[in-house]
This record gives structure tokens, sequence and C-alpha cells, in this order.
């Protein structure tokens, strides 16, 4: 057989297997389905169809919500990219307070914060956290001085190396942008 042959052979069998499905599925009987088929009203097919599809419809809603949920979790424990913590960080240069002031707990609560949140985001770089290896460990020297204690007393006693520390990466990274950008 050639090829020519079983092309044409090949492109007809479709349509003669169309044809015929046609011709079975127009056919009509006046006798309905036969006696072995139990009759069901077309509007009760109708009304089953209906609740199968609201409950395909609410089952496709729950589980499109627990993937939100899920995917929302993850990006929330996520660390935020470096250069979006850099700029948190940065967002903090112009602030500084004396000890005993108002807002002094504030200002150093809030550089710690972001000092920690750079350190996981560099921890979490996606090129290896090697890249950041002194920024890390001055965070690490300054949170080992702080010894887990965030309250006002010890950041304030700690001023000098918080901020110290914020200056020294923002130094450092200025100096190696191609690290974070």
């Amino acid at each position: 057989m050639s090829v020519r042959t079983f092309a044409r052979t090949a492109a007809a069998l479709p349509l003669l297997l169309g044809a015929f499905l046609v011709g079975c599925s127009s056919a009509d009987t006046t006798e309905g389905a036969g006696e072995d088929v139990p009759y069901a009203a077309p509007s009760a097919n109708a009304a089953a169809a209906s609740k199968a599809a609201e409950a395909g419809d609410a089952d496709a809603e729950a589980s499109a919500a627990a993937e939100d949920a899920a995917a929302s979790e993850v990006l929330a424990t996520r660390p935020a990219p470096v250069r979006d913590a850099f700029a948190t960080l940065q967002a903090t240069l112009g602030e500084t307070c004396t000890p005993g002031a108002g807002d002094c707990g504030y200002v150093l609560g809030r550089v710690n914060d972001q000092l920690v949140g750079l350190e996981a985001s560099m921890k979490a770089y996606p090129n290896g956290p090697g890249r950041f290896k002194e920024p890390v460990a001055w965070v690490a020297a300054l949170r080992t001085s702080l010894n887990g204690d965030t309250s006002t007393a010890n950041l304030e006693k700690h001023r000098s190396e918080l901020l110290g520390t914020r200056d020294r990466i923002n130094t450092w990274m200025q100096g190696h942008p191609e690290d974070y950008r």
C-alpha cells in the first residue's frame, strides 16, 4: 500500500465514522426507550443536573479559596526580596532619637525590625546567602548583644550599636548594588 493510498484511507475513516454516528443519533422510535429503561421526567433530570452543577460550583469555590489561603500563607512566611527589605531599612536612615524621649522605643524597635527582616531576606536570597556574609554577621552580633530582649530599655541601652549596624549595612549595600538589584 502506497503512502498516498494510506493517507486517503486515513482521511476517509473519520468521515465514515461521523456519518454512522449522525445516522444513529437522529433515529426516532415511536415506542420510546423500552420497558427495561425506567422513565424519568425531563424536569427531574433538569433538577438533578442543576443540583449537581451547584454542588460542583461550591466544591470548586471551596477548592479555590483553599488554594488562595495556602498561597497567601506562603507569601506571608516568605521574606521580602533583599532590595525591598533594604529599601525599608533605608527609610529609617534619617531617624534617630535621644534615649528617654517618647519616640525612641518606636524608632529603635523599627530599626531592629528592619534589620531582622533584612537578615531573613539575605539568608533566603536565591543566589545564596554567602553573598551577604558580612551584613548577616553584623546583624547576628547585634542579636547576640540584645539577647532576645527588645524592650525599650534594652534597645536604648544598645542604641549606638543598633544605629551603627544600620549605617554600616547601608554603606556596605551601597558599595554592592549588583547583589540586590
